[in-house]
């Protein structure tokens, strides 16, 4: 069923859960919010997700070890979907920066479940019915065409917490920490519970497109899980690092975009075409890493000229407006 000797998953289980629990007691009530201290955190998540390649590497060889690599870049790229996400629910929900921890905190545990599920079932399905990979990758075909013409940073409202706010007795104030109060007899949930459920909804959803993609370069319980975990893992501390400089990525869409598509049809066309692991590595850094020197290429080039700051410019009014949308602050 696990694919894997037991022990090499308990071994995957005691690190996941000693950085886990090392990351909560530290971050703990309001501590270690601080920008430097989610850059140190962020760094020590990505150092343990790549480092556990090492583990990959001695336990089950070079192959399995690169695959790991790869299904980790991809679910890492693919994840900042999720950071553009995070940050649209706590913009329109008014979480403050000293509950957004504790919301991601219970958001990372949903989302290592219904991985879990997701990969097991996938995995299971793919063993059976060679086709159901075809589905996968038409999916991802699908999704990257919807990434390339929706760009995530431009979502003002997210459809999830939107029909949730319509369906569940909620006050409309953030009382600390808690996920419910009793008013005038009632108990009524607060903008923190609609903000967990909001991210695990959304979570599930972009799993449709993450899981498969992580299936274009494995299809071992093992090493396609593992590495999900750990890049789900350090969503918070960079969501953290990122969050007030990621709504400048505005190209970074089409560079994930890109990475779909290259998972859909290595998928699709994987019995015919086999692409070694370190080519779809370089695949993905190239298409992620494009996308994002494009944006700050474009964010730091001058945005007007002379005559577009005369009153009365049009042109230099659609910048300022653009402009203000694109930098948000908290």
């Amino acid at each position: 069923m696990f694919g894997e000797p037991l022990w090499i998953w308990l071994v995957f289980a005691g690190v996941l859960f000693t950085g886990l629990a090392v990351d909560l007691f530290l971050h703990r009530g309001e501590r270690g919010d601080s920008h430097r201290g989610s850059v140190v955190w962020a760094v020590v998540w990505v150092t343990i997700g790549l480092g556990f390649a090492g583990f990959v590497y001695a336990t089950m060889g070079a192959e399995k070890a690169s695959n790991y690599v790869a299904a980790y870049l991809i679910e890492e790229s693919l994840s900042v979907d999720n950071l553009f996400v995070f940050l649209v629910i706590f913009q329109s929900l008014k979480i403050p920066q000293s509950s957004q921890r504790t919301v991601l905190s219970w958001g990372i545990f949903g989302a290592l479940i219904f991985r879990m599920i997701f990969i097991f079932l996938g995995t299971e399905a793919i063993e059976r019915w060679e086709w159901v990979a075809w589905i996968f990758g038409a999916i991802l075909l699908y999704a990257a065409v919807k990434v390339f013409f929706e760009a995530p940073e431009k979502e003002e409202e997210n459809k999830a917490v939107r029909w949730l706010s319509k369906h569940l007795p909620l006050t409309p104030q953030v009382h600390g920490n808690r996920f419910f109060v009793v008013q005038d007899g009632r108990r009524l949930a607060t903008p923190l519970l609609l903000a967990v459920l909001g991210l695990e909804l959304t979570d599930i959803m972009f799993a449709v497109d993450s899981v498969p993609a992580a299936f274009s370069v494995s299809r071992e319980k093992f090493i396609i899980y593992s590495s999900n975990a750990f890049a789900i893992l350090g969503l918070r501390s960079l969501f953290m690092v990122l969050s007030r400089a990621i709504a400048d990525l505005e190209y970074l869409h089409f560079g994930l975009s890109a990475v779909l598509a290259f998972a859909g049809l290595k998928l699709i066309g994987d019995r015919w075409v086999h692409i070694p692991s370190w080519l779809s590595i370089a695949i993905i850094v190239v298409c992620i890493g494009a996308a994002v020197v494009a944006s700050l290429l474009h964010r730091n080039a001058p945005e007007e000229t002379p005559s577009e700051r005369l009153p009365g410019s049009t042109q230099g009014a659609q910048r300022d407006e653009s402009s203000s949308k694109r930098h948000v602050t908290h």
